[in-house]
C-alpha cells in the first residue's frame, strides 16, 4: 500500500482513496471516444446493461438528463433499494455530475491514447462519511461498476 500526503492508494489499480478531499477516486482507460463513454453514462438503454456491480442488467432505469433532472436504476437483486440522484452539470463529453447518497458524483472523461481516460469520483461531506462508505463497501462496489463500463465499451469496440 502506498501512502502519500493526499491520498492512499488501494491495492486494485486504479483506486485511491484521497482523505484530505474525502474522495473515493477511480480511474479507468477505455478505447473509445469519450463521447461513447459518455452516452453509456447517459443513455437508459445501454446504462441498463453495465450499470449493476454484479453485471446484472437493470430492471429499471430511469434518466432525465438535464441540470435538475434525476434518475433512478433498480438492479433485480435490490429492487427495494434504488440507486437515485439529481444531475448537478452536464457537459457533453466532459463531464457529469450529479447528488447520489448523500454525496457528489463525478466523472471526468478526457482524450487519452487514442482513447478515453475515465475518472469517476465519489465526494463525500466529511471524513466521517468517507469512512462510513468504506466499511458499506462503496469502492468495491464502484470499482467493479467501473470495469463493467469498460468492459461493455470494448464489447461496443470489438470486431
Amino acid at each position: 500500500m502506498t501512502v502519500s500526503i493526499q491520498a492512499q492508494t488501494a491495492p486494485e489499480e486504479g483506486f485511491t482513496i484521497d482523505r484530505i478531499a474525502h474522495t473515493l477516486r477511480f480511474v479507468r482507460h477505455l478505447d473509445a471516444p469519450r463521447e461513447w463513454v459518455f452516452e453509456a453514462w447517459t443513455t437508459p438503454e445501454q446504462l441498463t446493461a453495465w450499470w449493476d456491480a454484479s453485471g446484472e442488467r437493470l430492471s429499471a432505469c430511469e434518466v432525465d438528463l438535464r441540470v435538475g433532472g434525476s434518475f433512478r436504476f433498480v438492479s433485480p437483486s435490490h429492487a427495494h433499494m434504488p440507486f437515485t440522484g439529481t444531475y448537478l452539470t452536464i457537459v457533453p463529453p466532459e463531464l457529469l455530475e450529479f447528488r447520489a447518497m448523500d454525496a457528489l458524483g463525478r466523472v471526468l472523461l478526457e482524450e487519452a491514447d487514442g482513447g478515453s481516460r475515465m475518472t469517476v469520483e465519489v465526494v463525500c461531506n466529511s471524513a466521517e462519511h468517507l469512512e462510513h462508505y468504506v466499511r458499506l463497501g462503496v469502492a468495491h462496489g464502484t470499482g467493479k461498476t467501473c470495469d463493467n463500463i469498460v468492459a461493455f465499451i470494448a464489447a461496443r469496440t470489438a470486431p
